[in-house]
């Protein structure tokens, strides 16, 4: 039986002390022998209070048995419900990746299906139309987005407005280790070339492009490999399966809606599989970002919603899409609580409850990015 040390040894003064007449004395003393003697003539006398005693010494050595093995029983039942509970975590987790998959497959399928449908109602149309062995002419090529400043003037704009290539440079390095161990990135909208600079420190080849002359020129001062074109058109002229990665900050929102997913599309078939894509963008879902950083900028064509934008590039064959928030807004400059007195404690704490609900609507994150990878 195995019980506590301070239990046994009561559980052994027990078992050694219920006899009336005790232990035989140690050696052969005459005196001790004698006295030994005359207790069992009172055991004797006593036979009853003895029957009692170890009626008493089995009961106790039976529930202390019993109540140590209880013990056990039950410190097996704790670590079985925490390897239970353990087991649930990575179940729970295991199964929120399983859903996350199951809807990026779902939104694939349906576009694949409405791609199908499309292209069989096109050569419905055009057996109808009596030309289907006719070549189908390719589609014509969307412009780039242009600028709605001179080249030199939105440098400029870049400088006062988004920051100095220093401070571009710290808030980009962040996602460096998003490209690690990647080779041939392509950066779309490089700009002054922030991120290239940051991706060669690093030892990652990379190249970039930009619609901006004076954006690339600023890049190719710092020897930068920086090219005048447009995005859309320069993936469409590499090799399927070409590009290590694709970057691309603050540029989708000067897209229009059907150029940003004729450019997803391109990316997905010139990036190698594994290859991550990074899209990073003001987070119109934050209203002091919407009406200070996207409506400031005459360039900006059309704001994209985190939602929107997980959405296409799933749509666009991307796995693993999430979305990084980005740059909070300063905690100094929300609404702030109020204090409560006893007697202001009610209306206090609505105002101070209206004023979260205001903070998580209007001052949340000013930029954030979707990333992908290519399957």
């Amino acid at each position: 039986m195995t019980v506590r040390p301070d239990t046994r040894e009561l559980l052994e003064r027990l078992n050694r002390l219920w006899h009336v007449a005790g232990a035989p004395p140690p050696g052969g003393a005459l005196s001790g022998t004698l006295l030994y003697r005359v207790r069992l003539m009172l055991a004797r006398v006593l036979a009853p209070q003895e029957t009692f005693n170890a009626a008493v010494v089995e009961y106790i050595n039976t529930t202390a048995n019993a109540l140590e093995q209880a013990r056990i029983a039950t410190d097996e039942a704790i670590r079985y419900r925490e390897s239970l509970a353990a087991r649930e975590r990575r179940i729970e987790t295991a199964s929120h990746a399983i859903i996350e998959a199951h809807q990026e497959i779902r939104i694939s399928i349906g576009q694949l299906q409405r791609a199908t449908q499309a292209i069989k109602g096109e050569v419905a149309r055009l057996a109808s139309d009596g030309i289907a062995s006719a070549p189908v002419s390719a589609m014509p090529s969307p412009s780039a987005y242009e600028s709605s400043l001179d080249g030199h003037q939105y440098v400029g704009f870049e400088d006062e407005f988004r920051g100095s290539p220093e401070e571009i440079r710290e808030r980009l390095e962040d996602y460096l280790p998003l490209f690690a161990g990647a080779s041939d990135v392509l950066d779309v909208g490089c700009g002054r070339g922030e991120f290239l600079m940051l991706l060669r420190e690093r030892g990652i080849t990379a190249r970039g492009v930009d619609v901006n002359p004076a954006m690339v020129q600023a890049a190719r001062e710092r020897d930068l490999n920086a090219s005048v074109a447009d995005a859309l058109g320069y993936l469409r002229s590499l090799p399927d399966e070409s590009l290590g990665g694709l970057f691309s900050a603050q540029v989708i929102e000067h897209l229009e809606p059907a150029y940003l997913l004729r450019l997803l599309d391109a990316a997905f078939v010139k990036l190698k599989p594994g290859a991550p894509i990074v899209l990073e963008t003001i987070n119109p879902a934050c209203w002091f970002a919407f009406f200070s950083s996207y409506i400031r900028d005459l360039t900006h064509s059309q704001p994209v919603h985190p939602d929107t934008l997980k959405y296409v590039l799933v749509a666009s064959g991307f796995q693993r899409v999430e979305i990084r928030y980005r740059v909070p807004y300063p905690e100094q400059h929300k609404l702030q609580a109020v204090a409560a007195t006893p007697a202001t404690a009610e209306w206090a704490a609505t105002l101070n409850e209206n004023a979260d609900k205001l903070n998580r609507l209007l001052f949340t994150y000013l930029d954030y990015a979707a990333v992908g990878h290519r399957p």
